[in-house]
């Protein structure tokens, strides 16, 4: 992965007089920023003598290099990298919300209505049929999944990979019963796009599980990695970034498989 991600670093020019200290190697930081996205450890305690540098170091260039759009490049490389393969399957795909805890406060948080209005946040994911996140978005806990129905497709990048015209659209959108509004039901429609939604008031056991498993499958894999089950960031850019690095790492992995 460390070929795919070079190329898309931020070059940074050593100053001729007063360089200062020279700065630590970019694979020896991404390996201390993925250090902490597994165990979920706090900054200030990343183990220097693994050669990560100090946390704080890490920390900032995960913020620089996310306002520089590595980590969504990233993930837009692998997207098309999984379609060049036939690995993507676009003819459906499906959306969820997940709320966590978010202990430290921050924006893009809110009183979370399944966890006795404690602060929280809500990922949001849509995934392909095979439960590839194509985009992943961080909102506040109180925030009702079908508000964020258009914008997760809004977010879904142009994947490339085949020759034409890149693939934004799936086919059939499956969601559950959250997401059972007639005028959102329009509105995705006219992105060309077939909702398929669970209907409010009626019994249990639509048939739908069988299509969006995927999606519930893709965010246990997500909470894998421990610092995204609790929010502990209060920038919630840092903590998107962890979450686009964490799609990227599943595509990845299933790249990895897959071949």
């Amino acid at each position: 992965m460390w070929e795919r991600i070079e190329p898309l670093l931020p070059v940074v020019e050593r100053r001729y007089r007063y360089p200062g200290r020279r700065r630590l190697d970019q694979r020896k930081v991404l390996c201390g920023i993925l250090f902490v996205l597994y165990t979920g450890i706090r900054w200030e305690f990343l183990p220097q003598e693994l050669g990560f540098g100090s946390g704080m170091t890490c920390w900032r260039r995960l913020r620089d290099w996310n306002e520089a759009g590595v980590w969504q490049r990233l993930h837009e490389l692998l997207l098309a990298e999984l379609r060049a393969g036939d690995v993507l399957d676009l003819s459906r795909a499906s959306v969820d919300g997940s709320h966590l805890r978010a202990l430290k406060g921050g924006n893009a948080t809110g009183r979370s209505p399944v966890d006795r209005g404690k602060t929280g946040s809500k990922h949001h994911v849509i995934v392909d049929a095979h439960g590839i996140p194509l985009a992943a978005t961080v909102t506040g806990g109180n925030r009702n999944d079908v508000t964020q129905l258009l914008p997760l497709i809004e977010a879904v990048p142009p994947i490339r990979g085949k020759r034409g015209r890149p693939r934004r659209r799936p086919d059939v959108l499956y969601a559950d019963r959250g997401y059972d509004h007639d005028i959102y039901r329009r509105q995705v429609r006219e992105l060309g796009i077939r909702p398929v939604i669970a209907r409010r008031g009626t019994d249990h056991g639509s048939g739908l599980g069988k299509n969006r498993w995927v999606v519930e499958a893709a965010f246990a894999l997500l909470h894998w990695f421990r610092r995204l089950r609790i929010r502990w960031e209060v920038r919630a850019d840092i903590h998107q970034a962890f979450l686009t690095l964490g799609c990227a790492i599943i595509c990845w992995r299933r790249l990895k498989t897959s071949f």
